[in-house]
């Protein structure tokens, strides 16, 4: 079976993206800590969801990110609390995005998985970008991934490709796919606040409960 590298935080997206690759694929599974505020919770169900799914999991630390940062999702700054008429307003969700941008974190993040990647052999580099947060976030765009794979056919002897499967997609058909796939969606955690209950506010846990309300599914 070919092996796949997941940046796993627990997430969504990512949960359902992995899960897609489940049955052709040996997955690793990494999640990094990197003073995010949900550090702690994404650690906790990322290795939950790898456990119940048989996937292996390990932790990577990166304080240096954590002190470079002026993000809101790793300094004491207020992550931004956001209505469902925001979701749809591109100014509000710009500003959002601004907020919880962590420098350069998915190109850090990715070149880590990289050269995981390349030290056992995987084949495969498996993220949660979507079409919905890459309308905001450039590095979660399809656009991005495409590059990236251009970076990596240059510059790894190995055949490494990303895999975003969901890249094209909003949370709602992203959502579908999981029920489809069988991923285990119920132990996910979107919140950027870390608490032990979601938020319910933050831009994150919008977007997420919007797309299961019109989907009229309960989320767990």
């Amino acid at each position: 079976m070919k092996k796949a590298i997941s940046v796993m935080s627990g997430g969504l997206d990512c949960t359902v993206a992995t899960s897609i690759f489940a049955n052709t694929h040996e997955i690793h599974a990494i999640t990094f800590n990197y003073g995010q505020k949900a550090a702690e919770k994404e650690i906790e169900v990322s290795k939950k969801i790898c456990e119940k799914m048989d996937w292996t999991h390990e932790v990577i630390d990166l304080p240096w990110l954590a002190q470079i940062s002026t993000s809101s999702l790793n300094t004491d700054e207020e992550i931004p609390e956001l209505t469902n008429d925001d979701l749809d307003n591109i100014k509000k969700s710009q500003e959002s995005a601004s907020s919880v941008w962590v420098p350069a974190r998915n190109t850090v993040f990715t070149s880590i998985a990289l050269s995981y990647a390349e030290s056992i052999n995987a084949s495969a580099i498996i993220v949660g970008w979507n079409g919905e947060e890459g309308a905001t976030f450039p590095d979660n765009s399809k656009e991005y991934m495409e590059k990236f794979n251009e970076l990596i056919k240059e510059g790894s002897p190995e055949k490494i490709k990303i895999e975003a499967p969901l890249i094209n997609l909003n949370k709602e058909e992203i959502i579908k796919i999981g029920v489809e796939c069988g991923a285990p969606i119920e132990l996910s955690y979107s919140c950027y606040k870390g608490d032990e209950t979601p938020c319910g506010v933050c831009e994150s846990c919008m977007r997420r409960k919007r797309a299961f309300e019109k989907l009229g599914l309960k989320d767990n």
